[in-house]
């Protein structure tokens, strides 16, 4: 059985759709929400700035600021003294306080050897001078009695009855402190004295070769020469000052500690 072609009259044509052509060119990219880590990131930095401005205004505020300073050991120097030569009296930062600092503003003092400083936070310091020992006396170029340290430093005014050695360096030739340079072994004899007979030294005299002569209250000298083997030349002395008879004048020379010469007094 054959199909009929529709008739003509029954067709129904359909529009046609014209698509227009696209322009040329890169597509809009689609945009994207912010990352979240771009967040954190900014979060994180916003609380750090934060906290480094509180942190300065903490630390220039004068809640961390000195404002009480306990001292302790200082002897020759009034708190005063130490208080306006440390500039602690004007109440720096805390966090710029340091016993290394303190020691370079302190050294000014003859007397002052180191210090200790302890922080008490926010605003309290604690500080122990320590001071130098005096190892003898010895007289200016005014005759005036003077304390001198074991690098031979001039501390300041000594009484008369100060129980120390004293130091005499026998030809000055206008030197008017010696014993911090041509006569400096004579202070280092005198720290170095052991207690077995250093109460006895009444003079320790040095002369312009560095030779060093003990005179003791007995009268008696001992020659020590050069400041060398002082161990053993003040073995030889307590040896010689237990187990021999001395006359006063006489002279005993240990610049040898192993071969002893004694002297009697010079013929007057």
């Amino acid at each position: 059985m054959s199909r009929r072609a529709p008739s003509a009259g029954t067709l129904k044509e359909r529009p046609v759709q014209r698509r227009e052509p696209r322009a040329a060119g890169p597509r809009p990219k689609a945009k994207r929400a912010p990352r979240r880590s771009t967040k954190v990131l900014l979060s994180v930095g916003l609380v750090f700035t934060v906290l480094a401005l509180g942190a300065q205004w903490v630390v220039h505020s004068s809640y961390l600021r000195v404002e009480h300073v306990t001292l302790a050991g200082e002897v020759h120097e009034s708190a005063g003294q130490v208080l306006a030569a440390t500039g602690l009296n004007e109440h720096p930062m805390m966090l710029g306080v340091s016993s290394s600092s303190l020691a370079r503003d302190l050294v000014v003092f003859p007397w002052v050897k180191s210090v200790q400083v302890v922080k008490h936070w926010p605003d309290s310091l604690t500080l122990r001078v320590n001071e130098v020992t005096p190892v003898a006396v010895a007289y200016d170029a005014h005759a005036q009695l003077r304390f001198v340290s074991a690098q031979g430093r001039d501390l300041g005014p000594a009484p008369l009855s100060a129980n120390y050695p004293t130091l005499v360096y026998e030809h000055p030739r206008g030197l008017t402190w010696p014993f911090e340079r041509a006569g400096r072994s004579a202070a280092r004899v005198a720290a170095a004295l052991p207690p077995a007979f250093s109460s006895q030294v009444d003079e320790i005299e040095i002369d312009a070769a560095g030779a060093v002569t003990l005179k003791m209250t007995s009268p008696v000298s001992f020659v020590l020469g050069e400041p060398t083997e002082l161990h053993q030349k003040f073995v030889a002395i307590a040896s010689v000052i237990a187990h021999s008879t001395l006359v006063a004048g006489d002279v005993v020379d240990v610049s040898v500690p192993d071969e002893l010469a004694v002297s009697g007094p010079s013929p007057s």
